[in-house]
């Protein structure tokens, strides 16, 4: 699906929703490797073909095509197969598609824990699937698990706690005394959430107006993360890509601006994100 005037108008469909918050996902996890490097910039010894294989798969993501994304994340995997994100990445864009567990997308989150036992698509899609699977119980314990690995005052902090207690709510699980207190989780490592099982199985059962709260918040944090650590490639891509799909086309144009005078003097980022920003749709690319 092509961005086109008469979508401005109407609020995201359901599926969109879905793969748009799977896609935040992505960018927050791509942040945080970056920060873990103690580098704003990107990892040298990445692939670059490998990484426009991954701003194919996130195109393909804001399009709605689950297939072709998939085949895109199969394409970075097989050049860079050491690369966890690579796998993760396949593994979401597989499971974010369907309401039931995809044997694939179980064993490329694997892949994705040999290579880096801390990834966080992984992790939590892991979980998902226990749950989709009707473990109940043991998706409770893993995003738990999540939490009290979070930094403490993560901005996806309340998201994953709802997803906690409503799952518990749900399957009569008792969880009092687990959850720690707000703000008090352990910085060890970072656990980014997504969609529920329930979004996943009945995204369009959410009010719209809601669905326009959860999404414009999310995006909302997006935006303020990239203002305090500008140099962040794939985040700007991500929120060119979010902004289109709500249809503000005028604030994804801004991003690119923004992501452009960030990368100032690196040509490869500013090619990067002109080319994002032109499969995308973005108007007024000249920057």
């Amino acid at each position: 699906m092509t961005m086109a005037s008469d979508t401005i108008a109407r609020r995201p469909s359901a599926a969109t929703i879905i793969l748009l918050v799977a896609g935040l996902i992505a960018a927050a996890s791509a942040a945080i490797a970056i920060s873990r490097s103690g580098s704003g910039a990107p990892d040298a010894a990445a692939s670059p073909a490998a990484k426009d294989w991954r701003m194919v798969g996130w195109a393909y993501g804001e399009k709605g095509n689950a297939a072709e994304a998939a085949a895109a994340y199969r394409r970075a995997a097989e050049i860079e197969p050491a690369n966890a994100e690579n796998w993760s990445s396949l593994g979401e864009a597989l499971q974010t598609a369907s309401a039931t567990i995809v044997p694939e997308a179980a064993a490329a989150f694997e892949k994705a824990l040999k290579l880096d036992p801390s990834d966080p698509r992984a992790r939590y899609f892991l979980a998902v699937q226990k749950d989709l699977g009707g473990d109940h119980k043991g998706a409770i314990d893993d995003w738990l698990a999540f939490l009290k690995d979070s930094p403490p005052g993560a901005p996806w902090e309340g998201d994953l706690r709802r997803t906690i207690e409503q799952g518990a709510a749900r399957n009569r699980i008792d969880i009092a005394g687990r959850m720690p207190a707000p703000g008090a989780a352990s910085p060890a490592t970072a656990a980014i959430p997504g969609p529920s099982p329930e979004q996943l199985a009945s995204a369009s059962s959410i009010p719209p107006g809601e669905q326009d709260r959860m999404v414009r918040a999310m995006v909302g944090r997006l935006a303020d993360r990239l203002k305090r650590n500008p140099r962040d490639a794939d985040g700007w891509i991500q929120l060119m890509r979010s902004r289109m799909v709500l249809g503000e086309a005028d604030a994804a144009r801004e991003a690119l601006r923004s992501g452009l005078a960030a990368f100032q003097g690196d040509s490869a980022a500013q090619g990067r994100l002109r080319s994002a920003a032109a499969e995308l749709g973005v108007p007024g690319r000249g920057g």
